[in-house]
């Protein structure tokens, strides 16, 4: 049983989660600047929300519902929740990891593994939430493959974070690393069977979610706010330059 993708969702998918990169960089500065406890959580957990769940859930849920498949699909309220959080939780851990205390290549290797892992489990969460008159196994090498591309891309992705500066580099970082999240979904995709199932699972205690233009409406919510939240940090930024000057 094979579907088609929506090559429109398949090119919002990969913007929002430039942008989401884009400003969870930005955002990632202010974590060695802090200078409290407090301030340094606070900014570890805005980058995670932009990383995590701007440039890594929002780009993995439309980029599912890009993918047309011969029958309906809705996706369980509750799985879909969990998958967001675990995607924000293990960025938040990542960019802790890496970026409070003294900045060095090992703490960025493990914060890519343990980030890498949250990623997968956060797209491997998302599919077993599609609610649909099939069910899905795996190719477990494949699978396998798209572990390590999310390993491989958290690494850098955190490596990046700490390192570039620069408005143009910061774009091209993003650039770089929407090209390696949406790799890892995609490649997660491939692993996937359909198999048909007489009836769709029902869905949990919250219910489903679904609708043909929810994608759209993912990546409108999700690039108002992240270019908002960008806009803002970059502003703060440059006043907070021009002082130190």
């Amino acid at each position: 049983m094979d579907g088609s993708y929506n090559w429109g969702l398949v090119t919002l998918s990969y913007l929002v989660s430039v942008l989401g990169a884009l400003t969870a960089l930005q955002l990632a500065i202010g974590i060695p600047l802090a200078q409290s406890t407090t301030q340094k959580l606070g900014a570890v957990f805005a980058a995670a929300l932009a990383m995590g769940g701007g440039a890594i859930w929002s780009m993995h849920f439309i980029a599912m519902l890009a993918y047309e498949m011969p029958m309906t699909v809705l996706y369980d309220t509750g799985l879909t929740l969990l998958s967001v959080i675990i995607s924000v939780l293990s960025c938040a851990i990542g960019l802790a990891l890496a970026g409070i205390g003294i900045f060095s290549g090992t703490k960025v290797a493990l914060a890519g593994v343990f980030m890498g892992l949250g990623v997968a489990g956060m797209h491997y969460t998302g599919m077993a939430a599609m609610l649909m008159h099939a069910e899905v196994s795996y190719d477990r090498n494949i699978v396998l493959l798209s572990v390590v591309i999310a390993i491989i891309a958290s690494t850098a992705a955190l490596w990046l974070a700490f390192q570039m500066r620069g408005l143009w580099q910061m774009l091209g970082s993003a650039i770089v690393m929407g090209v390696a999240v949406c790799g890892m979904h995609y490649t997660g995709m491939v692993a996937a069977r359909y198999h048909p199932l007489p009836e769709a699972p029902a869905p949990g205690p919250l219910g489903a979610i679904g609708g043909d233009n929810l994608g759209l409406a993912i990546f409108v919510v999700s690039a108002v706010l992240l270019g908002v939240v960008m806009t803002l940090s970059y502003s703060r930024h440059q006043r907070r330059q021009a002082v130190s000057i």
